[in-house]
């Protein structure tokens, strides 16, 4: 498998990144936010949407470090951010931008309603895989509203 590792600085940057984070999972206790470097992070256990196949019996997860730069503030709602070992599940991430830009706020939207809010002066964010893949046999599903 080769590593993926992207950056994102626009919007259109952001929808790949998103693309490729989708249904991944991780803890509560992997989230990380520094007020003084301004940087939040997250580790999570990556589907591998590229290299999946319709009708196939099984799939691909791998680990993938996702992080923000210039954030000024975080805020979360739809879950305990106390509640080290919850399970989330990442749906997309958006960008909403503030006035007139480029500052805005990254938004990771979660199964269940949740969501984290990243206040930012603009987009800096970072995907890199970060371990080698395992197979899995459960293929994400979303249900159509």
């Amino acid at each position: 498998m080769a590593d993926i590792k992207l950056l994102a600085l626009d919007a259109d940057d952001l929808a790949v990144i998103s693309a490729h984070m989708q249904d991944a999972v991780f803890k509560v206790a992997d989230l990380s936010f520094s007020p003084r470097s301004g940087v939040f992070s997250l580790v999570a256990n990556r589907f591998v949407w590229e290299k999946a196949k319709r009708g196939a019996k099984s799939f691909e997860r791998c680990r993938a470090a996702l992080s923000f730069k210039r954030v000024a503030a975080v805020r979360s709602i739809g879950f305990d951010r106390n509640s080290a070992e919850d399970v989330l599940s990442l749906l997309a991430i958006r960008f909403a931008v503030t006035g007139e830009g480029p500052d805005g706020v990254v938004e990771l939207v979660l199964a269940g309603g949740g969501m984290i809010a990243l206040d930012v002066e603009c987009i800096e964010g970072q995907l890199a895989d970060t371990g080698g893949a395992w197979e899995t046999t459960s293929l994400p599903v979303h249900q159509a509203d």
